[in-house]
């Protein structure tokens, strides 16, 4: 099997997933901010981060992937550009009540009001990536620190700590954190379906890991293990239909491809495909201007609430941190503006 095949399947187990599960970070800190101590969409999302972080180190413990060699694990990073980045997407999420994961999968559903945040996601990022945004990117790589490891593990072994007692500490602990967390509030009881897609979700981001070691690698043109990821890949995705000729299809659009094909299935079959749009011009700027936080935003944070949160978090990359901190508060903040001074 190819790279893009095994990619474009992964997307679809993703989108499926997704579709059923409704996993969504910012559902579930909206449950939590309205007063539900329940928050079953946000117990769902720990029960993700902590499938995809407990399965991601086994198997980097057993040398199945090689972590060492991502994006997200970097001894040397802009910590505040991480940190602001967050901020900006998670404002966007909030504004337009979705991540680019989401959106997708709301879009292959028949929500039309997602493809205006795709739109405006894809035209942002690519603006930060090669376009008008690059210098103002590039001006925001604010609070570079250097550190002794990339890994909260390795960060701890580097303290002193034999390699054991480490991963125990770095790797193990968290994941009982998450687990107890997601669990404690009856999720399997009271959500049985969404905690069940939410470890199949888990499990992709893995599967993300395992697949760009193994299928399709070109040892001449070596490419560092990637996984579950939407800021990039949905804009490579905007500009491979806009020049395709000429232009390989990568691994990111066989991802969104599939996601989009995915969800779609999904929802035909359920017979929840219903098409929706804006009925005032006020939740379409408010959805745009979203979708082009969440694109800015996203490349500074090198990832979205996905991205980062679920795929760096699985490595335990230091550098996701202040991402995944960022998004966080910046949805919290939105979530709070939008409440106040937006109508729904």
């Amino acid at each position: 099997m190819s790279l893009l095949w095994a990619g474009f399947l992964l997307g679809c187990g993703f989108g499926v997933s997704a579709r059923l599960g409704r996993l969504c970070l910012l559902r579930g800190l909206r449950q939590r901010l309205r007063g539900d101590a329940a928050a079953p969409a946000l117990r769902a999302f720990a029960l993700a981060l902590a499938t995809a972080m407990a399965t991601t180190q086994y198997l980097a413990a057993i040398h199945e992937i090689d972590l060492s060699q991502t994006v997200l694990l970097r001894t040397e990073f802009a910590a505040g550009g991480l940190l602001i980045g967050g901020l900006l997407f998670g404002l966007g999420m909030s504004l337009a009540r979705s991540c680019g994961a989401r959106a997708l999968v709301l879009l292959a559903g028949g929500n039309l009001r997602a493809l205006v945040v795709l739109a405006g996601l894809g035209l942002a990022a690519q603006a930060s990536l090669t376009g008008v945004l690059v210098p103002l990117r590039q001006w925001l790589q604010l609070g570079q620190v250097s550190l002794d490891a990339a890994s909260l593990p390795a960060y701890l072994a580097s303290q002193g700590l034999a390699t054991g007692p480490a991963l125990l500490l770095g790797a193990g602990l968290p994941v009982m954190a998450l687990l107890f967390f997601a669990l404690r509030g009856g999720l399997l009881r009271r959500a049985p379906g969404e905690a069940a897609m939410a470890v199949a979700v888990g499990l992709l981001v893995t599967l993300g890991w395992w697949i760009t070691t193994h299928v399709g690698v070109d040892e001449f043109d070596p490419v560092p293990p990637t996984s579950l990821s939407f800021i990039g890949p949905v804009a490579e995705s905007l500009l491979y239909v806009q020049l395709a000729v000429g232009r390989a299809f990568s691994l990111g659009p066989a991802i969104v491809s599939g996601t989009l094909a995915g969800a779609g299935v999904t929802a035909l079959v359920s017979r929840n495909f219903v098409l929706e749009g804006f009925e005032a011009p006020r939740p379409l700027l408010s959805y745009l201007a979203g979708g082009l936080l969440m694109g800015f935003g996203g490349v500074l944070a090198v990832g979205c609430s996905i991205g980062q949160g679920l795929s760096g978090l699985s490595t335990l990359a230091l550098a996701s941190l202040p991402a995944c901190g960022g998004i966080i508060i910046g949805a919290c903040i939105g979530l709070a503006i939008k409440n106040t001074f937006i109508k729904k």
